[in-house]
């Protein structure tokens, strides 16, 4: 099955010969190789490239390991450039297996593979594409050891706006199977629901837990499952090491401490299986370090570590909204807005949740995901943080489902589910 994912191809297009390491992350098995490998390769070959000028290496593959030592990679490619005055493309797959476990786990130890990379572009004639699904050699590292030379380009599951059309699907039916088996591409080819929870479960044990196990030498397997278990039934929820710890302990994992329970979070961010949302006052315009609330990038590995018992789609509505808005380049955040409610003849401080901040540039928006309206007394629950913000940046409340979109005497606007996803410019109508 061919999924056309154009918003990274044009995103891979614009970026081409840049004189820039273009460097494609993501979960494992969200279809970066795809990407790249099919996709791209595909538009190099209609746009004129020779095939003998892009030289591919899937460092996962057996056929390619001895590559994960940097220096014979560097001979290999060196080896394959034999024209100077040609244009030659390099894609590396899956990097992260060319950095040694002793440079992953020290973030002070120098990373061979960041010398590769960079001795390549100082090659005039060379494109670099390398793809990686652990963030040691992303972020500040970029800064500072690519100086500068480092364009990410961050690849998820499916969006729904994907996942849809490619489903062969009704739009509700689409909706219930994204929600409960995620967007990883391949779920669109298991033949049933069996199939696909298999699948899932494969991959969360033998592959991502796994993979973080080893990577990161944790002796505690099992605690790393148990932390990433917690995470799934605590989506929307706010949370912080102190909490999970506290889980822990009055579970009788207290062998655990708090700063393996730092670290841990860690990884899972650093090999993009959660991702982390901030708080931030609006109206004091700053960021609240803890608590904050962490959403699995997937919703289908999130339900598969419940064994999809613990499926409440208000929580994962919301998951899904972050996912796409990230997926549309925005910064998302939680909002906070303090007000005074009467109480009993007093005012007291109370603190309501925006449930997304999002920036991207100049532009800003704030949404709410609402599972339903059913009366006037939820609508203004709903929409109560919203009318407390002052400033006039466009105020969204998602509703599940259809409805027509309206924009009420508050000017908040609400819309459909579906006209929010499947509409790339939704924000905006």
């Amino acid at each position: 099955m061919r999924i056309n994912r154009d918003v990274y191809l044009n995103r891979l297009i614009k970026r081409r010969n840049n004189g820039l390491i273009k460097i494609i992350t993501g979960i494992r098995r969200c279809g970066k190789s795809y990407l790249l490998f099919n996709l791209f390769y595909d538009y190099l070959i209609n746009s004129g490239v020779a095939e003998k000028n892009i030289i591919t290496i899937a460092l996962d593959d057996d056929d390619y390991a001895e590559y994960s030592d940097p220096h014979k990679l560097y001979e290999y490619i060196k080896s394959r450039i034999d024209d100077s005055k040609q244009r030659y493309y390099i894609f590396i797959d899956e990097a992260q297996y060319a950095i040694s476990k002793e440079e992953m786990k020290n973030p002070d130890a120098p990373v061979r593979l960041y010398g590769v990379l960079n001795g390549l572009l100082r090659k005039n004639n060379v494109d670099v594409y390398v793809t990686g699904s652990n963030s040691k050699f992303l972020s500040s590292d970029i800064m500072t050891e690519f100086r500068g030379r480092g364009d990410e380009i961050h690849i998820a599951p499916l969006s729904f706006s994907e996942f849809y059309p490619a489903s062969g699907k009704d739009k509700q039916e689409a909706w219930q199977e994204y929600l409960y088996y995620g967007g990883l591409p391949h779920i669109l080819e298991e033949p049933d629901e069996e199939s696909k929870s298999s699948y899932l479960e494969r991959l969360n044990r033998e592959i991502y837990l796994k993979d973080i196990v080893e990577r990161y030498g944790i002796r505690d397997e099992a605690a790393m499952a148990e932390l990433m278990k917690l995470l799934a039934s605590a989506v929307g929820s706010l949370t912080n090491a102190q909490k999970v710890s506290d889980t822990f302990n009055s579970k009788g994992n207290k062998g655990i401490s708090m700063p393996s329970i730092t670290k841990y979070l860690n990884y899972l961010q650093e090999s993009f299986i959660i991702q982390k949302a901030e708080r931030y006052d609006i109206k004091g315009r700053k960021y609240i370090s803890t608590p904050s609330k962490y959403y699995y990038t997937d919703l289908g590995l999130r339900n598969s570590w419940l064994n999809f018992r613990q499926y409440e789609e208000t929580h994962l509505m919301e998951n899904a909204i972050y996912n796409e808005l990230i997926f549309r380049g925005y910064r998302v955040d939680v909002g906070v807005v303090e007000t005074r409610v009467p109480e009993n003849g007093k005012k007291p401080r109370k603190q309501l949740e925006v449930d997304f901040v999002i920036n991207r540039g100049s532009e800003r928006y704030y949404i709410q995901s609402a599972f339903a309206l059913p009366t006037e007394e939820k609508i203004d629950q709903e929409q109560a943080p919203l009318v407390k913000i002052p400033d006039s940046f466009k105020k969204i409340i998602v509703v599940n489902g259809t409805m027509p979109l309206w924009r009420n005497e508050q000017g908040i606007t609400f819309m459909g589910l579906y006209d929010f996803f499947l509409n790339d410019n939704s924000l905006n109508i």
